[in-house]
């Protein structure tokens, strides 16, 4: 039970191999993302924004924070890997991030965070070729190296799975 409430979706599956069909639809799902989030977001009262989608898990409110901060991030590592070579990433502390103050701001302020970082995104992965997808970086914690058609993958995955954990608090 834990877990399903922890991986609403089930866990991302690192390693897989993504064909460019598969990618398309997981630019898509990114694409769709903010609109679908917000609506969910907005509906949510304040009560239902204070309310832990798990036990021991974050609130509502701080899930959306987490993403926008995560997403911010996302695209970063994104240009880092358009624009080097296998660039090593920088890592942050999620749990310690979501305790800062900016998470008790409205969470408006995320949701048009969302809205811009992924309208930039998608712009630049509608546009990547088969070479570029086969870029990499390395994330020094998990000592992986991931290619972009992965970290779409990821990201895709990452929107779904938190949106399941905003939708669950209603």
């Amino acid at each position: 039970m834990m877990t399903s409430l922890q991986y609403p979706i089930g866990k991302f599956e690192y390693g897989k191999k993504y064909t460019a069909s598969q990618t398309k639809k997981n630019i898509k799902v990114l694409e769709k993302f903010p609109a679908q989030f917000r609506k969910l977001a907005l509906s949510l009262t304040e009560e239902e924004l204070q309310k832990p989608y798990r036990l021991e898990g974050w609130t509502a409110k701080q899930v959306i924070h987490h993403v926008a901060d995560s997403h911010i991030n996302m695209i970063t590592r994104v240009k880092l890997l358009l624009t080097e070579d296998n660039p090593t990433i920088k890592p942050y502390e999620e749990a310690e991030w979501a305790k800062l103050a900016d998470y008790d701001l409205p969470v408006k302020i995320s949701l048009n965070i969302i809205d811009g970082v992924h309208k930039r995104l998608v712009a630049l992965l509608k546009i990547v070729d088969k070479i570029q997808l086969k870029r990499t970086y390395m994330h020094p914690e998990t000592k992986r190296t991931f290619c972009l058609d992965e970290v779409i993958a990821l990201y895709a995955w990452h929107s779904e799975h938190h949106y399941k954990h905003v939708e669950s608090v209603k």
